[in-house]
């Protein structure tokens, strides 16, 4: 049973001058940059034959009390032992977003737990989590039908496969970092953006999809870029480097068309084209709120999105506990203003390579080059970050492990 969300109507919005008002006061909430949360998503695959599909209804046993209101409307969707959420994506991928955190290692403990937990979940039903950003087996197919899910589709199609690969096939790691303090805001969000290139090719794992070879390094971001640039493009770019975040933001919302119109029913397909900024112009029947446009800002995919926090979206999926290594490596370079600004000055020359990111991986020697530096700067500021001596130790062998691969690829 899947039940259709309360439509909340907020307050009006009568103008863009009013929208950029509500993004403003939501997008980048500042103040000291002490916490770290992870977003994990896998597929699921069954564990004697990978790729069989795997049906809601076995998801949903195997969830039990944790099944998301997607999948069960009459579920408690209690948290994991640790506090993490369990979601499931639309082609049956299984999310945990866990609690935020002051420390990385009581992160890392805490979230290791719950993965732990949500493994036996699935295990007593025969169930295995996936460990690459695509899914290696099967092609897309949907799990989980809502509205919105049905919207996206619709949407999507009009662009061609890419959509339905990302909404049933893919899987990423996304890292939630403070925006920081206000005179760090704009260095912070840059360097973010600066090191995704080099950082996307160093920890690609999705080479494969539906038994074989794309001769993609990330297939997964492949299909996240062939969807629809007005919504899954870098926010911030070199070209626009002065541009003030807040403003590069609100001009992105605006400017990007609706993917879904919710209403009482199960069709929320917008019409073709229409904008935020058009919809405020009068282009549908009733004037947008603030509900409708936070409802439309999380419907943009950038691979940093600001959500209060700085949420990085352009990691994949890794196999096992090496999660924690892209965490460690994100936080430890945005862990002070001098470690931020020297990130950001190695990652400059790649900063607009994605698609060759996506592609090539550290098969390109440039974007191999950058992300060792990158990775030398990590295990530098990983003391920085406190961690217990074991979770340090093993932290800094895979990273050290990671640069010595991006050090051979670039020679």
């Amino acid at each position: 049973m899947v039940m259709s969300p309360k439509l909340e109507r907020g307050t009006v919005l009568s103008s863009s001058d009013a929208a950029a008002g509500h993004i403003a006061r939501i997008c980048f909430k500042t103040g000291p940059p002490t916490h770290t949360g992870v977003e994990l998503e896998w597929t699921v695959h069954d564990a004697a034959d990978p790729a069989r599909p795997v049906e809601g209804a076995r998801l949903r046993a195997a969830l039990g009390r944790h099944c998301p209101p997607t999948l069960d409307g009459a579920s408690p969707a209690t948290r994991l032992r640790y506090g993490s959420t369990v979601t499931v994506e639309p082609g049956g991928q299984v999310e945990i977003s866990t609690t935020p955190r002051t420390a990385i290692g009581a992160l890392i403990r805490a979230t290791d737990a719950d993965i732990a937990d949500l493994t036996a979940l699935l295990a007593a039903a025969g169930l295995v989590l996936g460990r690459s950003g695509i899914d290696p087996h099967r092609p897309p197919e949907p799990v989980v039908e809502t509205p919105r899910y049905r919207a996206m589709r619709r949407v999507f199609d009009r662009r061609g496969p890419a959509g339905r690969t990302m909404m049933y096939s893919t899987a990423g790691l996304q890292v939630c970092l403070d925006a920081g303090e206000a005179e760090q805001v704009g260095a912070r969000w840059a360097a973010v953006h600066a090191v995704g290139p080099p950082l996307l090719a160093a920890f690609a794992t999705a080479q494969r999809h539906a038994g074989r070879a794309t001769g993609w390094a990330s297939a997964r971001m492949a299909a996240w870029f062939g969807i629809d640039p007005a919504r899954t493009r870098p926010v911030w770019t070199p070209e626009r480097a002065d541009e003030d975040p807040v403003a590069g933001w609100t001009t992105y919302v605006l400017a990007a068309p609706l993917l879904c119109l919710r209403g009482r029913g199960d069709d929320w397909t917008p019409p073709a084209g229409v904008t935020f900024a058009d919809w405020l112009d009068g282009a549908l029947p009733r004037p947008p709120t603030t509900d409708d446009l936070d409802y439309h800002v999380s419907t943009l995919f950038p691979p940093v999105r600001p959500r209060g926090y700085l949420e990085v979206r352009y990691l994949d999926t890794q196999p096992g506990r090496n999660w924690r290594l892209p965490t460690a490596v994100l936080s430890a370079l945005l862990a002070d203003p001098d470690t931020v600004r020297r990130a950001h000055a190695v990652a400059a020359p790649q900063a607009d390579r994605w698609q060759a990111a996506a592609r090539y991986g550290l098969r390109d020697r440039h974007l191999a080059a950058t992300a060792a530096e990158l990775l030398d700067l990590a295990v530098a500021a990983l003391p920085g970050l406190h961690l217990p001596p074991d979770l340090y130790d093993d932290i800094d062998r895979g990273v050290r492990r990671r640069r010595a691969v991006a050090g051979r690829r670039h020679r």
